[in-house]
């Protein structure tokens, strides 16, 4: 199963693991995609992009117009979305076009702490 996580951390610890792992001319075999705050991943995964990326996962590429059937949904507002989780490095884009959600599971983790 190919797993992405997303979780929240300064840009500064996401820089030094992405050069820890360049540096170390190995493949990390975990997908990682990192936002600054909650507040900002929670900006990029609306309840509506949520639904998307579960219903991509595992599927392959497929068309915007597939995309928009699966969720129920015209494909001018899910064109808004795909195009902010494409933003955020969430989907990508193949050669031929199509939307790609390559994982089959999401793990997301962040820690809410107390404000001293």
């Amino acid at each position: 199963m190919k797993t992405v996580t997303l979780d929240v951390r300064e840009p500064r610890e996401a820089a030094k693991d992405f050069v820890r792992v360049w540096n170390s001319g190995k493949a990390d075999s975990s997908a990682r995609i990192s936002f600054a705050s909650p507040e900002l991943l929670w900006k990029v995964l609306t309840a509506k992009r949520w639904q998307l990326i579960k219903e991509m996962a595992g599927q392959g590429p497929m068309t915007l117009r597939e995309a928009a059937r699966r969720v129920g949904r015209d494909v001018k507002a899910v064109h808004g979305d795909a195009h902010a989780l494409l933003a955020a490095g969430i989907l990508r884009r193949t050669p031929e076009g199509k939307l790609d959600f390559p994982f089959d599971a999401v793990h997301v983790d962040f820690l809410l702490q107390a404000v001293a």
